[in-house]
C-alpha cells in the first residue's frame, strides 16, 4: 500500500531510541525525510545513521537535531531548522520520556511541575509551533504518543495518569478547531512496549519483588490478552498510518496499541 509519505517532512520527537526512533525509521522507510531530536548529542547522531541505514534506497534526509522538550527555546529551534533545510513540515510526532514517577506523599511540587513541563508542555509548545506552517499549506497530520495511563490510570505512575487524560482532551480540541485546514490530530495510547525504559522499569520492579525478569515480564503481561509486550515497530506502523494520505477521515481519536491490555471501551 502506498501510504503517501514519500517527499513528506516529518519532525519525531524523542527518536534517538525506543517509539520515536521506531516511528522515525519507519518514515525513513517510507521516503519522508525526517528530523529527529534528543538532549544526547552522541546517541542523536547514531540513531540518524542508523535510520538513514534502515531506509534503504530511499533518498532521503535524517537530520538530527539537538534539543531538550522541556526548553520552549529548544522547540522553536527545532522546527526553525527543521523549517530552513526543508521549507515546509507535513507530520508532528509529539513524543517525549515519561514524567517521574513515585508515591503520591512523596510527590512535591517541583516533581509535579517537572512532570507537567516534559509531558504537558512539550506536546502544547510542539504542536503551537508548527501549526501555522501547516495552516499555510492546507494540509497536516499531528500525532501524539500518550501512553495506557491515558485511558487507564495507573496506580503507581499517578503523574502520567494526571496528565495524560489532559491531553487527549487537547488533541481532541486541536482535531475539531483544525480540520478546515486540512490538518489532522490523533493520539496514540500504547500499551507496555519493550523499549530500554520498559526494560529498566521492569527489572527494577523484578529487584524489588526478588523476582527474575522473565517472572516479571511474565506477570506484567498476564493481563494482555495477546500474552505479551509489544514491540516499537508495532506502534511505528499505526503511526505511519495515521500519517498518511490514507487515514484521511480519521481525526480527534485516540488509538490502544496495547495487545488489548486497555478494557474500556473508548
Amino acid at each position: 500500500m502506498d501510504l503517501g509519505l514519500k517527499g513528506r517532512v516529518a519532525i519525531v520527537c524523542a527518536a534517538s531510541r525506543g517509539l520515536g526512533k521506531a516511528a522515525a525509521t519507519g518514515f525513513a522507510r517510507e521516503g519522508s525525510h525526517v528530523v529527529i531530536c534528543s538532549r544526547d548529542r552522541k546517541r542523536l547522531v547514531q540513531a540518524a545513521k542508523e535510520i538513514s541505514v534502515a531506509a534503504g534506497k530511499q533518498k532521503v534526509t535524517v537530520l538530527p537535531v539537538v534539543a531538550d522538550l522541556t526548553k520552549a527555546k529548544d522547540i522553536r529551534r527545532l522546527v526553525a531548522t527543521t523549517m530552513e533545510d526543508f521549507g515546509h513540515i507535513d507530520v508532528l510526532v509529539c513524543n517525549a520520556g515519561g514524567p517521574p514517577v513515585g508515591a503520591f506523599p512523596d510527590l512535591d511540587d517541583s516533581t509535579w511541575s517537572a512532570g507537567i513541563t516534559l509531558t504537558l508542555m512539550s506536546t502544547v509548545r510542539c504542536i503551537r509551533e508548527v501549526l501555522p506552517h501547516m495552516q499555510k499549506r492546507k494540509w497536516g497530520r499531528i500525532l501524539i504518543i500518550t501512553s495506557l495511563t491515558a485511558k487507564q490510570p495507573a496506580n503507581d505512575l499517578i503523574i502520567s495518569s494526571a496528565l495524560r487524560p489532559g491531553i487527549l482532551g487537547l488533541s481532541k480540541i486541536l482535531a475539531n478547531q483544525y480540520a478546515r485546514d486540512g490538518i489532522t490530530v490523533n493520539a496514540l495510547a500504547p500499551g507496555y512496549m519493550l523499549t530500554a525504559r520498559q526494560e529498566a522499569i521492569s527489572k527494577a520492579r523484578a529487584a524489588k519483588k526478588g523476582i527474575s525478569l522473565d517472572e516479571y515480564m511474565q506477570e506484567l503481561t498476564r493481563d494482555v490478552p495477546l500474552g505479551r509486550c509489544g514491540n516499537p515497530e508495532e506502534l511505528a506502523h499505526v503511526i505511519l498510518f495515521l500519517a498518511s494520505t490514507k487515514s484521511s477521515y480519521v481525526n480527534g481519536t485516540t488509538i490502544s496499541v496495547d495487545g488489548g491490555l486497555i478494557r474500556g471501551l473508548f
